[in-house]
C-alpha cells in the first residue's frame, strides 16, 4: 500500500489546486478522481464550457445586430452550432491535458476510480481494478452537481439539466427556465443570441436573487428589451410535462394565486446544485452533513471528529464557486504544512458573464439595512463613461457602498462590459480596508472602464464625480 502526505478526493479547481500547493510545500501528494478525466465539474460541465458558448454566441449576437453601426455589413449569417460545440470541446480536452501537465510537473500521483473511506487514513479507489492507499492527510473535494425538483425530474431529453444543456445538437425555438440564479441566466443568454425564446421562471420576486438587487433589476432590463427574456418572477412551478417528446408543458402559479400554462422546446432545470459525497462513505469514519448535505466543518476547514481530513469547495458551506473552491485548498494546504494562511469570505467575488457582465464583491445594500449599518451610495451609470460611449457597452453602473461613519467601502457592485476583471480592484481595496476616498484619488487611465470606479467613488466620497 502507498503513503502519501496528503491526499485529494476531487480534481476540480478546489482539488488539483489543492494538490499543486501541497507538492510546492514539499508533501507527497496524490490525487483521487472518479471520471477518467481531471478538471471536476468547473472545467469539464461547468465555468469553461459554458463561457465558451457564451463567447462564441457574443460574436454572433454582435455580428447579428451590432457590426452595421461600425460600418461593417454581414449576409446570410449563420450559426452552425456543431462547430460551436468542436470548438468547446476542444478548449475542454486543452485544459484537461493542462491539468494533466501541472500533475506530472509537480510530481502528483493521479488514481483514477471511485474513493471511498476505510478508516480515516485508508482510501479504496474502485476503477479499473481496485487498490488502497495510505494518507496521513485527507481533503474531500467531490464538488456538486445539479438538484431537481421534487415533481419534476430530468429525463435528459426535453426536462434537462446545465449538464445536458452545454451538448445541444440543435438551438431549440423555446426554452423555459426553472430558476433564475446566474446558470440559468447565462445559459438563457446562449441560446437568446442565438434566436431561442426564452422564459425565466424565478420563485423570488428578483433574478439572480443573491446578489445586490440593483443589479438583478438592471439585468432583467437589459435582457428583456435586447433579447426578449419573458420573466415570471414570484411565481412556482406546480408540474412540467413532457408531451409525447415533442413539447414541455409547464403549470406555474403567479403571487396572485394565478394559474399559468407555458409550453417549449425544452425546460433547463436550473434550481440550484447540492453537494456530491455518494461514494464517499462518511459514516465509515463519523463525518457529519447538514440538512442541505454539506460537511461540516470548523474553521480550519477540518471534519468534525477526524483533524485530519478536510473538506473544500461545494460539499462546505458558502457559496458555489470555483474560486472560493481555490482558495480553500491552498488554505488547507498551508494549514497543513503549519502555515497560517486566511480567507476572508465577504471578499470572494461573485460574477454573472452576460454581457454586459455582472460582478459583485461585499455587502449588498439589502444586508447592509438588516443589519441597520449606515452606508452610503456612490452610483455611476456607464452611459457617461467615455470608454464605453467608444465600445457601445453603455448599460449597466457601479456602485460603491461605504460606511457614513468612516467611509470605508462595504460593498461594490457593477453591471458593464469587463465587470469580471474591473471588480479585482474593488477585491484589493476591500481587503486593504480602503475608503472610497482613497480609490477617488487614484489615477485611473483614461479611456477606460475602471475609470467609472474612480466616479462612483468620487460620488459616495463627497457627492463630486467629474463627469455628470
Amino acid at each position: 500500500m502507498e503513503n502519501y502526505d496528503l491526499t485529494v478526493i476531487g480534481s476540480g479547481p478546489g482539488g488539483y489546486v489543492a494538490a499543486i500547493r501541497a507538492a510546492q510545500l514539499g508533501m507527497k501528494t496524490s490525487i483521487v478522481e472518479k471520471y477518467p478525466c481531471l478538471g471536476g465539474t468547473c472545467l469539464n460541465v461547468g465555468c469553461i464550457p459554458s463561457k465558451t458558448l457564451l463567447d462564441s454566441s457574443e460574436h454572433f449576437f454582435n455580428a447579428n445586430k451590432h457590426f452595421n453601426s461600425h460600418g461593417i455589413t454581414l449576409e446570410k449569417l449563420k450559426m452552425d452550432l456543431s462547430v460551436l460545440m468542436k470548438r468547446k470541446n476542444k478548449i475542454i480536452s486543452d485544459s484537461n491535458n493542462g491539468i494533466n501537465y501541472l500533475m506530472k510537473k509537480n510530481k502528483i500521483d493521479v488514481f483514477y476510480g471511485l474513493g471511498g473511506f476505510i478508516d480515516s487514513n485508508t482510501i479504496e479507489i474502485k476503477g479499473k481494478e481496485t487498490k488502497k492507499i495510505n494518507s496521513k492527510n485527507i481533503i474531500i473535494a467531490t464538488g456538486s452537481k445539479p438538484m431537481e425538483l421534487n415533481n419534476i425530474k430530468n429525463n435528459k431529453h426535453n426536462i434537462i439539466t446545465s449538464t445536458e444543456m452545454l451538448n445541444l445538437e440543435e438551438i431549440p425555438q423555446s426554452l423555459n427556465i426553472i430558476g433564475g440564479g446566474v446558470i440559468g441566466i447565462e445559459l438563457g443568454v446562449v441560446y437568446a443570441r442565438l434566436g431561442t425564446k426564452v422564459s425565466v421562471i424565478e420563485y423570488l420576486d428578483s433574478i439572480i436573487p443573491s446578489m445586490d438587487k440593483d443589479l438583478g433589476n438592471e439585468l432583467k432590463k437589459y435582457l428583456s428589451s435586447h433579447l426578449g427574456f419573458e420573466f415570471h418572477l414570484s411565481s412556482k412551478v406546480i408540474s412540467a410535462e413532457n408531451n409525447n417528446n415533442q413539447k414541455v408543458n409547464i403549470e406555474i402559479e403567479n403571487k396572485d394565486k394565478q394559474k399559468i400554462k407555458m409550453s417549449s422546446d425544452l425546460c433547463l432545470l436550473s434550481v440550484g446544485r447540492k453537494p456530491y459525497t455518494e461514494g464517499l462513505n462518511l459514516d465509515i469514519v463519523g463525518i457529519d452533513t447538514d440538512p442541505t448535505g454539506r460537511i461540516k466543518t470548523n474553521d480550519k476547514l477540518q471534519t468534525i471528529n477526524n483533524e485530519n481530513i478536510y473538506a473544500i469547495g461545494d460539499v462546505i458551506q458558502g457559496q458555489m464557486l470555483a474560486h472560493k473552491a481555490e482558495d480553500e485548498g491552498v488554505f488547507v494546504a498551508e494549514t497543513i504544512a503549519g502555515q497560517k494562511p486566511h480567507i476572508d469570505y465577504n471578499l470572494i467575488p461573485n460574477v454573472v458573464y452576460t454581457n454586459p457582465e455582472v460582478a459583485s464583491v461585499g455587502k449588498t445594500e439589502e444586508q447592509l439595512k438588516q443589519s441597520d449599518i449606515d452606508y452610503k451610495i456612490g452610483k455611476f451609470p456607464m452611459k457617461a463613461s467615455g470608454r464605453a460611449r467608444v465600445s457601445n457597452d453603455t448599460e449597466g453602473f457601479v456602485k460603491i457602498l461605504a460606511s457614513k461613519k468612516d467611509d470605508e467601502i462595504l460593498g461594490v457592485h457593477i453591471m458593464s462590459a469587463r465587470a469580471a476583471d474591473l471588480i479585482a480592484e474593488a477585491v484589493i481595496a476591500m481587503e486593504y480596508k480602503a475608503a472610497a476616498e482613497d480609490i477617488a484619488i487614484i489615477s485611473h487611465a483614461h479611456p477606460t472602464f475602471a475609470e467609472s470606479i474612480k466616479e462612483a467613488a468620487l460620488i459616495a466620497t463627497d457627492n463630486r464625480p467629474l463627469h455628470i
